[in-house]
């Protein structure tokens, strides 16, 4: 008996102490991961800016799995054994985490209970409810590269199955936009002989061609139809341009740079797509066009003065001037370390709130460094209340102030492009923490 007992005693030793490590390693995950979320909670960063992940407690079983497929780092954590988003702010709308569980218990949705988010009614397929017109990208909130790929190639697929159909002279799709979502469909249109033009306002390259030079910009692998697979991960601007350039190629004829459309009308069983250049007609619309929009403006007296402007291109021509940067996302937070990084230059960073609620925590990091080292001058809580050829004046509530200014770099956002959307007849919802 005493042998059973010994043998028994012999192997419950090596499990109690794998038990004993695994208890301590979760409550050290708690106690890290709770840390954040009061952290987060402290600093106002309590708002996801775009998809996120909600999780029902009753179904998770605190395995861990989207904790680590988060692709972000840190932004879900375990506490009393139960998944929680304890970095909201720095979400992004990956859903990675969504794809890891193993019991469903994650959903993924647009806004919060006090912050609505304004999103296009789609179908499986893309297809608005407007019959013909479908959204690809991050107008319809799915910001992410890869995604938008994906969508793109969809929504092509999509049209193609109708067209078989349909005949007649006019083109089978016009694609408004030239960023991922817009070129991956052009190329899946030129993969099925599709009709087709891509008509974009600015440039090729959709969001990334606005960001300042040398930044780096993180994405996944994604499959380009006619190009196959590619592998960035973390790429600069200039890298990353390079390359869409290149798949521009692919279907370059059908590209039409400068070229604002200004409406989109309907009759029997075409489109009417109007431009400054031209008119096209069309009996598929497929919207790339991001949700940028026309740059949000201030509103105050002295901002048409050649001096302000609403991106940042290239930090060295600032040099040595007095510069203001207005905003608090990270293209603010970019553009004034940017900025800030160039010999004899003043920065200053104005910003409305109190948080940085929107900007990824290492470009916090990074601003609070720089305002520490004296590189940058913050003001929150703050308004540009006038500018003036040599000045600017911030309000920030108890007091103002003057400041030299040779510069201003309004990164404030857009205004969404809702209000062409409902022009054409498409729904637009306010999602409050809905899918």
């Amino acid at each position: 008996m005493p042998s059973v007992f010994l043998n028994v005693l012999v192997f419950s030793m090596p499990l109690a102490v794998l038990a004993s490590i695994y208890l301590m390693l979760q409550k050290r995950h708690h106690a890290k991961a709770l840390d954040r979320l009061q952290e987060a909670q402290a600093s106002g960063l309590t708002e996801p800016a775009t998809l996120h992940p909600v999780i029902d407690p009753s179904v998770c079983i605190g395995c861990g799995t989207c904790v680590s497929a988060c692709p972000e780092g840190r932004i879900l954590g375990l506490i009393n054994r139960k998944a929680v988003l304890v970095s909201p702010a720095s979400c992004i709308g990956h859903g990675a985490c969504n794809d890891a569980c193993p019991t469903g218990a994650i959903s993924l949705v647009f806004g919060t209970e006090t912050r609505g988010v304004e999103i296009p009614q789609l179908d499986s397929d893309f297809e608005t409810t407007v019959p013909g017109v479908f959204i690809a990208g991050e107008l319809g909130g799915m910001g992410l590269i890869k995604n938008a790929i994906a969508q793109g190639k969809q929504a092509v697929d999509a049209i193609s199955w109708r067209l078989r159909k349909t005949s007649g002279s006019a083109l089978d799709l016009v694609i408004v936009g030239a960023g991922p979502a817009g070129l991956s469909a052009a190329l899946a249109a030129r993969q099925k002989g599709l009709q087709f033009a891509v008509l974009e306002q600015d440039s090729v390259g959709g969001t990334v061609s606005h960001y300042p030079r040398g930044k780096v910009v993180m994405t996944q692998p994604a499959e380009l139809p006619l190009v196959g697979k590619f592998q960035f991960r973390e790429a600069s601007k200039e890298t990353l341009m390079e390359f869409w350039e290149s798949v521009a190629d692919n279907v370059r004829s059908e590209i039409h740079t400068g070229c604002r459309v200004e409406r989109i009308e309907k009759s029997a069983d075409l489109f009417t797509i109007t431009t400054p250049q031209e008119t096209f007609h069309s009996r598929f619309v497929l919207l790339a066009m991001g949700r940028r929009g026309t740059p949000r403006k201030l509103g105050v007296t002295g901002e048409d003065l050649p001096k302000v402007v609403y991106r940042l291109i290239d930090p060295e021509q600032y040099s040595n001037r007095h510069v203001l940067v207005v905003g608090g996302g990270d293209s603010a937070l970019e553009a004034a370390l940017a900025v800030a990084g160039q010999p004899g230059t003043t920065t200053s960073l104005s910003y409305r709130s109190g948080a940085f609620s929107r900007a990824k925590t290492k470009n916090r990091s990074a601003v609070e460094t720089a305002v520490a080292a004296g590189k940058i001058n913050l003001f929150m809580n703050s308004n540009v209340t006038r500018i003036e050829a040599s000045e600017v004046i911030i309000d920030s509530g108890d007091r103002q102030d003057t400041l030299p200014n040779d510069d201003i770099i309004v990164c404030a956002g857009g205004v969404l492009a809702t209000g062409f959307l409902r022009s054409i007849g498409i729904h637009v919802e306010e999602k409050f923490g809905t899918v």
